[in-house]
């Protein structure tokens, strides 16, 4: 660790042990803040900016919120100084692969035994996002996730859900059981009368396929709201 304080200085002139992509390969990325880690994909900073100083400048102006910040248009990234369209194909290019990557199928298939269980599979998704989203879990027989699967993106106050492509996803995906679930930008967690609407629909159209319709999850924020836990389903 060094002695004296890095700020204002290039990065090539910090001490070796304090250069992100240095320390990131000496001890691992779990070691790096996130304002290290984006400078790293930033790779460069502005004119008397480091790649440091410009990951923390665009992490302050969002709160320093990491969904806030990958979930900004591309344009709007670009009007950020010290990012321009080759940095903002970069941070876009991370989260897409992130999203993928929570996505992806694996060997170890999570287990869904209770509505916290699905919220934690979801709300990487789902967190933070500006817009509204609808999205479903695929599970087999013993409830394990098949598959996560955005079926609607929509505006602030919300998307349009067609029945036929979410039953669509789920028989391709062999799925014989679903758990619905959209977010609430607004924060507020009460299901509206279109919410309930929708999951009758949904959950009497899955019964006419052989399909079960387990639960249908609220998520604003950190918290969430269940059907099945509320009795609904």
């Amino acid at each position: 660790m060094s002695t004296y304080s890095t700020n204002h200085l290039p990065i090539h002139a910090w001490a070796e042990a304090d250069r992100p992509r240095e320390k990131l390969l000496t001890r691992g990325a779990r070691h790096l803040s996130n304002a290290e880690l984006l400078a790293i994909l930033l790779q460069g900073g502005a004119a008397g900016q480091s790649a440091i100083d410009l990951a923390r400048t665009v992490l302050q102006q969002q709160d320093d919120s990491l969904p806030k910040l990958f979930n900004l248009p591309i344009q709007t990234l670009c009007e950020q100084r010290g990012i321009g369209p080759a940095k903002a194909a970069i941070l876009h290019a991370c989260a897409e692969l992130s999203h993928r990557l929570q996505q992806s199928p694996t060997t170890d298939r999570p287990q869904i035994r209770q509505s916290q269980d699905a919220f934690q599979i979801l709300y990487p998704m789902l967190r933070d996002l500006p817009h509204e989203e609808f999205w479903i879990l695929l599970l087999n027989r013993a409830n394990r996730v098949l598959s996560s699967l955005c079926i609607s993106s929509g505006g602030v106050s919300g998307t349009v859900v067609d029945a036929k492509v979410v039953f669509k996803k789920a028989l391709l995906g062999k799925a014989c059981s679903l758990i619905l679930a959209h977010n609430h930008p607004s924060g507020n967690l009460q299901a509206s009368a279109a919410d309930r609407s929708l999951t009758k629909k949904l959950v009497a159209g899955a019964k006419q396929l052989d399909l079960s319709i387990l639960d249908h999850l609220i998520i604003a924020g950190e918290s969430y709201l269940s059907f099945a836990d509320e009795g609904w389903i």
